[in-house]
């Protein structure tokens, strides 16, 4: 789950942090009474800052996602349900409406914009990372021109 940080994508790690755990409980790979790894062995693992790590554990308490046991870690909240997920899935979504708008406001036909949803979706990739060449050639005016 925290295999991938990227230190160079544009969204600060403790927000990477924040939602890879929002993610994992929202498709299932994190459960109620499931415990996140202790801010040390997150913060060697990722090896940034362990005030980074305790952030976003912090704000994800906060959130009520997950409570914290004095001496025993940080576990997911028991009284973790649908309101989360659907919250986690409202923000992707409004997200995509953001990038589908800007495609539309750049002259993309909703096909091109179709293609980069269905090859991206294809590739089992960590949501910060660098975009796959392949889809990354759909942005180039040639790959739009044989559509």
């Amino acid at each position: 789950m925290f295999d991938n940080i990227n230190i160079h994508s544009s969204v600060p790690v403790y927000v990477q942090i924040e939602n890879h755990v929002q993610f994992a409980v929202a498709s299932g790979r994190l459960k109620p009474a499931d415990q996140l790894p202790s801010i040390r062995e997150l913060s060697e693992k990722l090896n940034v800052n362990p005030n980074t790590i305790a952030k976003s554990y912090r704000t994800l308490e906060v959130m009520g996602i997950v409570y914290t046991r004095r001496g025993m870690g940080v576990f997911i909240n028991r009284t973790i349900g649908p309101k989360t997920i659907e919250d986690c899935r409202r923000r992707i979504v409004a997200r995509l409406h953001e990038v589908v708008a800007e495609a539309k406001a750049a002259g993309m036909k909703a096909q091109e914009v179709k293609d980069v949803c269905t090859r991206s979706f294809a590739h089992d990739v960590d949501p910060y990372g660098e975009a796959p060449e392949d889809v990354l050639a759909l942005a180039k005016p040639q790959a739009a021109a044989k559509k």
